[in-house]
C-alpha cells in the first residue's frame, strides 16, 4: 500500500485546494481531526511488513522510503529525510498564503559553520530570502533537532528547542548569515543590532528522548501560520500517525 500524503498538508499541497484560513485566537485542541479507519489502515501498513526500500510517497522530486517512513514509530527518531520532506511541504504551503516561506533543508546549518555564508552563495542564487516573511531553518546538534525561524517582518530570529537549551552559536551565525546575505543581494548593510534574538522558552517542552524531530517539525507547521501552540508531549504519538 502505497500512501497518498505525509501529513495532513501534502493533500492539500498535492491537490491545490488549500485555504487559507485566519488562525485561531486561542488554541483549540478539539479543532484537531482524528485518523480515519483508512487513515489507520495505510498508517500500520507503512510502519508494518514490506521491502524498505520501496517508495512510499513522491512529491516534487522528493521520495520518502517505508524505511524513512518507519522513523515515525512511536519511540523512534525520525530521520533527516522526514524532516526536509515535512519542511519541504510547508514551504510549499506557503506559496499559497501568507505568511510566505521559505526554508532550508537539515544540510545548511552545518554547511554554514564549515564555510559560512560566502561558501553557501550558490544556495541563494536564484532566491531572494528578503521576500518571505519567514525563514525555517533545522538544526542538528549531534543527536537532537532544534528548530530556527527568521522573521524578516519583525526583524527577529528565534531559536526553539524542545529540551529548553541555549545556543548562542546558531543566533550569531545566522545573525552574521542573513546580514551577509541582505549586502550580497541588497547591496547595503542590515542593521542586524536592531534585530531581536530570542531563545524561546515558553513553547512546548519534550519530556522524553526521541521526539525532537516530531516538536521541530510542528514548530515549523505551527509558525508557518502564526499558530499558536496548542501542543504538548502527549501529543506526540498522535501527531507521528498524522504525518
Amino acid at each position: 500500500t502505497r500512501l497518498p500524503s505525509l501529513d495532513f498538508i501534502l493533500d492539500a499541497v498535492q491537490s491545490k485546494r488549500l485555504q487559507c484560513t485566519t488562525p485561531p485566537s486561542q488554541p483549540d485542541r478539539a479543532a484537531r481531526q482524528p485518523l480515519t479507519q483508512q487513515m489507520m489502515s495505510e498508517v500500520g501498513n507503512a510502519l508494518s511488513g514490506g521491502p524498505e526500500e520501496e517508495i512510499l510517497v513522491n512529491h516534487s522530486g522528493m521520495t520518502l522510503s517505508r524505511k524513512d517512513v518507519r522513523t515515525l514509530r512511536d519511540m523512534c527518531w525520525i530521520n533527516d529525510e522526514v524532516i526536509n520532506f515535512y519542511l519541504s511541504l510547508i514551504m510549499d504551503r506557503g506559496k499559497n498564503c501568507a505568511p510566505t516561506i521559505f526554508v532550508f533543508n537539515t544540510f545548511f546549518y552545518p554547511r554554514l559553520l564549515q564555510v559560512g555564508h560566502q561558501g553557501l552563495a550558490q544556495w541563494t542564487r536564484k532566491v531572494d530570502l528578503f521576500a518571505f516573511d519567514k525563514i525555517l531553518i533545522p538544526i542538528h546538534l549531534g543527536m537532537h533537532w532544534c528548530l530556527a525561524a527568521i522573521d524578516t517582518r519583525l526583524k527577529t530570529i528565534a531559536y526553539y528547542d524542545s529540551l529548553l537549551g541555549e545556543n548562542d552559536q546558531v543566533m550569531r551565525a545566522l545573525g552574521d548569515y542573513i546580514a551577509a546575505e541582505h549586502l550580497s543581494k541588497k547591496k547595503s548593510s542590515l542593521d542586524i543590532q536592531h534585530w531581536k534574538f530570542v531563545i524561546k522558552k515558553d513553547i512546548p517542552k519534550q519530556l522524553n528522548s526521541c521526539d525532537c524531530g516530531v516538536f521541530t517539525c510542528k514548530y515549523a507547521d505551527y509558525i508557518s501560520q502564526d499558530k499558536t501552540f496548542d501542543f504538548d508531549q502527549s501529543d506526540m504519538p498522535y501527531f507521528r500517525r498524522r504525518m
